[in-house]
């Protein structure tokens, strides 16, 4: 079957995981809103969740203007950070735990931690269970607010024979000796995890475990709040087609633990996200065979309909809640002013003043 999917209106699909590359489109002319508004349309999405990006806080602005534009929108804003290398005893006003308050009290739904995908993590440096950021996971534990993170990469980017040209060239090589190695960043996240138990956090791309999925099964018999997210990784989709039963097994018993995003990045794969939508349905709900991740083919785990209803929208629902936050203006105008010299390019600024006026 060659044409694409709309998932079915009754699961009620929410793509828990998007972001914005650029605010507007030059070919098709076509601004981040209403972009996102056509994948939802052409997919049958519900809502989706932007997350944003510690880019710039330009991210941050956008992301929100967008929930006020569409009040059914959900976004999950993240710490900007003045300079890299940070330096913890200058950063003023500008702390983790500070800015997360703000977010909150401009109405965002959860936090985007990118910190731990390891060319973020070389900016900065600072383990993520360092004092540096003790008081804003405490806090955030304490308030039961969701975080989306990216910890990591796929094991083999650390691999010199195994990480092609094209993802060298993207800088997704990380065997150098210059970055964090993989398992130092799992010891950090083990070590958070043990100092916050009932953090409510999401591990995007299957935590990238897809070949010792053991380890997640021995993660979420410790912790209750813990979920991962399958946004691919196509790396990920030929582990489950390898181990195709035991996978059909894993979906189906930690179905409640299972959030779906497509990790679409307008507008620069603003095509790929139908395809990524509904290939990830089908895997989910159907048993066809289809062109996958790689060129592989991979088989459907055709899980019962409320299991796929619980990875396609209620595990998010329940972490997040039934309906978006409610946007205060007047904080998102503060935030605006305290962080807009932040805004790196003289295009984004004007583009989120034109916002401002349209929408504030």
């Amino acid at each position: 079957m060659s044409e694409y999917i709309k998932i079915p209106k009754k699961f009620q699909a929410i793509d828990s995981h998007l972001h914005i590359h650029k605010l507007f489109e030059e070919e098709r002319q076509m601004n981040f809103i209403d972009g996102h508004e056509w994948y939802k349309d052409s997919c049958g999405i519900k809502a989706i969740n932007i997350a944003s990006l510690p880019r710039n806080a330009g991210n941050n602005m956008a992301v929100a203007l967008y929930k006020v534009a569409n009040e059914q929108a959900f976004a999950h804003g993240c710490i900007v950070y003045p300079e890299s290398p940070v330096n913890p005893n200058t950063i003023g006003n500008m702390d983790p735990l500070t800015q997360y308050k703000e977010m909150m009290e401009i109405g965002f739904d959860g936090i985007k931690f990118l910190e731990g995908k390891p060319e973020i993590y070389k900016r900065n440096w600072i383990p993520v269970d360092s004092d540096f950021y003790e008081p804003f996971w405490a806090e955030i534990e304490k308030d039961g607010t969701h975080v989306l993170a990216h910890i990591n990469d796929p094991e083999f980017f650390w691999d010199g024979d195994k990480v092609s040209d094209e993802l060298k060239a993207k800088g997704w090589f990380y065997g150098d000796g210059t970055y964090l190695p993989s398992e130092e960043m799992y010891k950090q996240i083990d070590n958070l995890l043990e100092k916050h138990p009932s953090l409510c956090l999401t591990l995007a791309h299957f935590y990238f475990c897809s070949a010792k999925p053991k380890k997640l099964v021995d993660m979420f018999n410790r912790y209750k709040n813990l979920a991962i997210d399958i946004t691919p990784g196509g790396e990920m989709y030929v582990d489950f087609e390898n181990n195709h039963d035991y996978y059909k097994d894993f979906f189906a018993k930690y179905s409640d633990r299972i959030l779906f995003g497509t990790d679409g990045d307008f507008p620069r794969c603003v095509e790929a996200m139908r395809w990524l939508a509904d290939r990830i349905y089908r895997f989910l709900a159907t048993d066809e065979r289809i062109m996958s991740f790689d060129n592989n083919l991979i088989e459907g785990i055709l899980l019962p309909e409320h299991k796929v209803k619980q990875i396609l929208s209620e595990n998010f629902v329940r972490r997040v809640g039934t309906t978006p936050r409610v946007m205060n203006k007047k904080a998102l105008k503060n935030y605006i002013d305290k962080y807009k010299h932040l805004i790196p390019t003289r295009e984004d600024y004007q583009l989120i003043e034109d916002l401002c006026k349209k929408y504030l």
